[in-house]
């Protein structure tokens, strides 16, 4: 006889329906007060999160649907998040919402933050704020040698292009490869007020140089024999441009090229 032969034999099939009303009852309950609240309920959702912690990233920008896709990877990862920009400057003793929203979002990074007024306010367990000025390389890479390994960096500073481009410059070589470098407020590119140009074609805006990263991605097509490849174009793998937002994925860009066999004539002469 069965183990739930000998039990119904034993209790009897009215008690036996009621033993199993009672379990469905309890397996019910835990699951409902096994579901998450508060903070917690929304951890999976950086929109929400962002409204949470009432960041700029969602509302007057719609930047946290592209960096949820493109770092949900990192969600279960021990990192290091770097942004430039606390914000808050506005009211003293204000900033760090966006600090706040990275750390809930990915529960084993360190998060840290560079601006160039003090946000120490802004410290507790898993974010910590430097000093330092975007605008001068030996002050990024300072700040840079206190976090060690970077794998995620977001620029959200004085959005200023020449700022911007040292910031690049300075800091990409640094970043790990597999990657992340944001460039938030690319608006102000074109903006002389802000240190852009309304001419779109000039050349040293912040997207000036950003579109410049998606010709890189293909010189290894280049015609011109003497061009030498820089290190953005050895290390850019991947440039995703969205309104205001750029992204850009860091890893070895060398999948080779077909040009000779495509352009015969051209390299017959050779």
């Amino acid at each position: 006889m069965s183990i739930r032969a000998a039990v119904k034999s034993v209790l009897g099939e009215e008690k036996v329906r009621v033993l199993r009303r009672l379990k469905r009852r309890l397996s019910a309950n835990w699951t409902k007060s096994a579901k998450p609240s508060g903070l917690d309920a929304i951890s999976n959702d950086l929109n929400k999160l962002a409204v949470h912690f009432k960041t700029d990233k969602w509302g007057t920008h719609r930047y946290t649907q592209h960096y949820q896709r493109h770092l949900q990877h990192l969600k279960k990862e021990q990192f290091n998040l770097l942004e430039i920009g606390i914000g808050g400057y506005s009211r003293p003793g204000q900033g760090g919402a966006s600090l706040r929203m990275w750390k809930q979002f990915f529960p084993k990074a360190q998060i840290f933050g560079m601006d160039i007024q003090d946000k120490s306010f802004v410290d507790e367990d898993r974010i910590t704020t430097f000093i330092g000025d975007q605008s001068d390389p030996s002050s990024l890479n300072a700040v840079a040698d206190k976090i060690g390994e970077l794998d995620v960096i977001i620029d959200d500073g004085s959005h200023r292009s020449p700022h911007v481009l040292t910031t690049f410059a300075t800091l990409f070589p640094r970043l790990k490869d597999g990657g992340i470098y944001a460039v938030e407020d690319t608006q102000s590119s074109y903006w002389p007020e802000w240190m852009g140009s309304e001419d779109r074609d000039a050349p040293n805006t912040s997207m000036a140089m950003l579109k410049r990263l998606a010709d890189g991605l293909n010189y290894e097509e280049f015609v011109d024999e003497n061009y030498q490849p820089s290190y953005t174009d050895l290390n850019v793998v991947a440039v995703h441009f969205y309104h205001n937002l750029v992204i850009i994925e860091k890893g070895r860009n060398a999948e080779g090229t077909n040009k000779r066999k495509a352009l015969k004539q051209r390299y017959a002469k050779s």
